[in-house]
């Protein structure tokens, strides 16, 4: 009966919204007004939080010109966690009429089709990451209740069709992005600016950092941050999340004062069992993953696409797929050559990892990989530099 009620208000409601924006967009941009969006609106972070931080450094005079724009779900948390940021709720009529007017969008994510720009808008799509599942066009039978895959296809175009700039991080994404979202405007062969901070970041600033998120006696860093499995759920909303080892065991493969760094997804940050381990395990689901690979010494990941941005520290990864047999089936939907261009050892069982970790403990590296090493930092790396956010601003017109 609810979903009969709200089904209507929510059809009105859009309509209205077209409505409005239809009639503003019909108005002058404002010159330099900017608006930036991450993830639909979650937060303040990932490369248009890096672009915005840039822009502030070098037009100080536009900083009044700078909004982001935070779901209302979100707005409390995001505005207490960035109170000098200007902050517009989705939807409101504040940043309707700043969408309208803005002399660019920033966003690292899709917007709604429905929901138009201004002609004079210049949209800037930073997407969220180098690629490894198969995207937009590429993905040859999309399961998504309520589509097709034509009509999710001619959607991706559509939506792609409106940016005027994409980043790309590398030459291997340039090259798919070009396909799987049929994208035909101008890239920005920048790498990402949300990896600038992995060049700029100088060690003693590194050493306060690390004091403040692990403390001062904590000798080595690792970091665990394995892939979202959105299949693993108890039921809709509540998910499960064990541990594929054991805790025990892991810090007998380490040096003492050495703390683990679990980085989850947020749904599953409160159901992990590190009882016993309190002192030795911290469990990060929200800071700034940036700062977490600033401060981490070994990467432990599966499938993640994690694997792109810390290797430009050229630090250790040690790939852990436990489900790979479970998994073998999806690294068909791949671009990327798992098994062949992994920059690290990659082990499936518990008893491998801990033998990789007590090798890396003895050595702080994994001696027998620098091949594949050199490989993945000339096939992924090169346009990385630590100015990829000046680069973009450049290259916009700001």
């Amino acid at each position: 009966m609810r979903h009969f009620i709200t089904q209507p208000i929510k059809l009105l409601s859009r309509y209205i919204l077209i409505v409005i924006n239809e009639l503003l967009i019909r108005l002058p941009i404002k010159k330099n007004l900017i608006i930036f969006e991450s993830f639909n609106g979650q937060s303040v972070n990932d490369n248009p939080a890096a672009i915005y931080k840039e822009i502030k450094i070098l037009h100080p005079e536009l900083a009044s010109n700078l909004f982001f724009g935070i779901k209302g779900n979100c707005f409390s948390q995001v505005q207490k966690d960035n109170p000098d940021v200007q902050l517009l709720k989705r939807w409101s009529l504040k940043w309707i009429l700043v969408m309208a007017r803005a002399n660019y969008w920033i966003f690292n994510s899709r917007l709604p089709l429905w929901w138009h720009k201004n002609a004079q808008t210049v949209y800037v799509q930073t997407w969220h990451g180098t690629p490894l599942k198969k995207l937009g066009l590429d993905i040859k039978n999309v399961e998504i209740p309520g589509t097709s895959t034509e009509k999710y296809h001619q959607d991706f175009k559509k939506e792609a069709a409106r940016w005027n700039y994409l980043i790309a991080p590398n030459a291997y994404s340039e090259t798919i992005f070009k396909r799987a979202f049929g994208f035909k405007n101008k890239f920005i062969r920048s790498g990402y600016p949300r990896n600038d901070v992995l060049f700029t970041t100088k060690q003693t600033e590194i050493n306060s950092l690390k004091k403040r998120l692990v403390g001062e006696k904590v000798a080595q860093v690792v970091l665990y941050a394995p892939t979202w499995r959105d299949d693993n759920f108890i039921y809709k909303g509540r998910y499960r999340f064990n541990l594929p080892f054991d805790l025990k065991e892991f810090f007998e493969a380490v040096p003492s004062h050495t703390m683990l760094i679990i980085r989850p997804h947020y749904l599953v940050k409160d159901h992990i069992d590190i009882r016993g381990f309190e002192d030795r395990v911290k469990i990060l689901a929200e800071t700034d993953i940036s700062q977490l690979y600033l401060i981490s010494d070994l990467l432990i990941t599966d499938y993640s696409s994690v694997m792109f941005d810390f290797a430009n520290l050229k630090r250790p990864i040690l790939f852990f797929p436990y489900d790979l047999k479970h998994y073998a089936g999806e690294l068909r939907g791949f671009y990327f050559d798992y098994l062949r261009q992994c920059p690290g050892p990659i082990v499936t069982k518990r008893s491998e990892l801990y033998s990789q970790l007590r090798i890396f403990s003895e050595n702080k590296s994994f001696p027998n990989y620098q091949e594949q090493i050199n490989d993945f930092e000339e096939n992924f790396l090169t346009w990385e530099h630590g100015n990829a956010a000046k680069q973009v601003i450049e290259a916009i017109g700001i």
